[in-house]
């Protein structure tokens, strides 16, 4: 039998071929304020890129699972318990230069919450700020005054992947209604669909297509008057973990 070629060494003994690596757990917190798809940027308050806005984030402290780091952050940067927001990774970002301060990995999550409190800026942010996601995401549009100068490290990219795992779960999922309060009307989810997907939808056919999909939505025997004009039926969310058939963008 052939010698088996050996393999090259690996660890702090390797010299070159060992590389220190930090690992870092970042935010894409959206909500829907105004009708409109908002995402929770901090000022950084430290180098690098100090005074840029970023998603928020962290490096994952040695006693941390990543889904803890991620937990802690979120509970720091809009002060409500992670058991009440939906939360899921999106995808790892490790390109070498994406850091100046060294190598550093970056596993992002995207978090969903259905009414946030007034930001609250972490240890090392200047100050925090709800920023409407079509500003910062639209081809050759600058956004608003304060994130004129784009987002620092590699966060626009991490915003954009987070925004379009969003917007495809709710077309096969009810996560929609994660951006709602525990009752809502139909009327209230048609805007969320809305606000996420960027496009208008006919009234009629979502509430049929809603109310048709088995276990999406069930009423709670309540009606609201809040979206204004006759009682409306509120509903909560149903069992189904996926939507059959799914929506559509359209």
């Amino acid at each position: 039998m052939p010698a088996r070629p050996a393999l090259a060494a690996r660890g702090p003994a390797a010299g070159a071929d060992f590389v220190p690596v930090g690992v870092a757990a970042d935010l894409v917190i959206l909500t829907v304020r105004d009708g409109r798809l908002q995402v929770l940027l901090i000022r950084r308050g430290i180098e690098p890129y100090l005074g840029r806005w970023a998603l928020p984030g962290g490096f994952v402290r040695p006693d941390e699972d990543l889904e803890s780091a991620a937990r802690r952050e979120l509970a720091e940067e809009t002060g409500l318990s992670s058991e009440r927001i939906h939360l899921e990774q999106v995808a790892t970002y490790g390109a070498p230069d994406r850091d100046p301060r060294g190598r550093v990995v970056s596993v992002a999550y995207l978090a969903l919450v259905p009414d946030p409190p007034a930001p609250v800026a972490g240890s090392d942010a200047s100050s925090a700020s709800w920023v409407e996601v079509a500003s910062l995401l639209q081809d050759g549009a600058a956004g608003p005054e304060a994130v004129a100068d784009g987002l620092a490290f590699d966060h626009r990219r991490i915003l954009g992947d987070g925004v379009e795992r969003a917007r495809a779960k709710l077309e096969y999922s009810p996560l929609a209604t994660a951006f709602c309060p525990a009752e809502f009307t139909i009327s209230e989810l048609r805007g969320i669909y809305e606000a996420v997907w960027g496009t208008p939808l006919d009234p009629r056919n979502f509430h049929r297509k809603v109310t048709k999909t088995t276990g999406f939505v069930e009423p709670s025997g309540a009606t609201t008057t809040r979206d204004g004009g006759r009682p409306a039926q509120l509903f909560h969310r149903g069992t189904a973990p996926t939507l059959h058939p799914p929506m559509t963008r359209g």
